[in-house]
């Protein structure tokens, strides 16, 4: 059969045209650098803006960053991102110290927080889980997660999937958006690699 050119017919039926491959969601998890802050620093103040997820009602600064990475960086505790091939920052992880004495050295709080379209793709699971990789090569033994008792399901679940089993609540503690917020507080005992000097002994 011969078809004329500009013929409808020469149209090839729905199932037989091309289909253009699925973009892949492909991402790399590396240590933080500081170029990573201002783009680590929208992350978060999106959060801070538009949820209760954070109680935190201010945006944050690159200053601010600036001193927790610096912070971080002299207590040798992981600051990860997940970037994309392209080097946009899709999300990050970090652990930071558990109240400020010296005697919780061994016990950190994690925050994790993904950028828009980076959530429900497994992402979040792969971060927490390098970080508690990264607290284990460090000699951390415990981790917490203080994680909002409202608007936070996902996080709950992620934690838990994990292996953070519930440590107790506080309700009422914390007011954002002309709301009443409590907390609730979730830990997981890490199994250290080795035993790490000691930081932050001047605190």
């Amino acid at each position: 059969m011969q078809f004329e050119p500009g013929d409808r017919r020469r149209v090839l039926p729905r199932h037989l045209r091309p289909v253009a491959a699925p973009e892949v969601f492909a991402y790399a998890i590396r240590p933080a650098r500081a170029s990573d802050l201002p783009h680590i620093r929208e992350i978060y103040n999106h959060f801070v803006s538009n949820s209760v997820v954070t109680l935190d009602e201010g945006r944050s600064s690159i200053p601010y960053w600036r001193e927790k990475f610096a912070l971080l960086t002299r207590l040798q505790l992981p600051f990860l991102v997940a970037v994309s091939p392209g080097g946009v920052v899709l999300g990050y992880a970090v652990a930071q110290p558990w109240a400020g004495k010296n005697a919780y050295r061994y016990t950190v709080e994690d925050s994790i927080y993904l950028g828009p379209g980076a959530g429900g793709k497994g992402l979040g699971a792969v971060l927490l889980q390098a970080l508690i990789d990264a607290c284990e090569q460090r000699g951390i033994r415990e981790m917490v997660a203080v994680i909002s008792d409202s608007k936070a399901e996902a996080s709950i679940r992620l934690h838990a999937k994990l292996g953070f089993v519930e440590a107790g609540r506080m309700g009422r503690v914390g007011h954002k958006f002309g709301r009443d917020l409590g907390t609730i507080y979730m830990k997981k005992a890490l199994k250290p690699v080795r035993r790490r000097k000691l930081f932050g002994s001047g605190r």
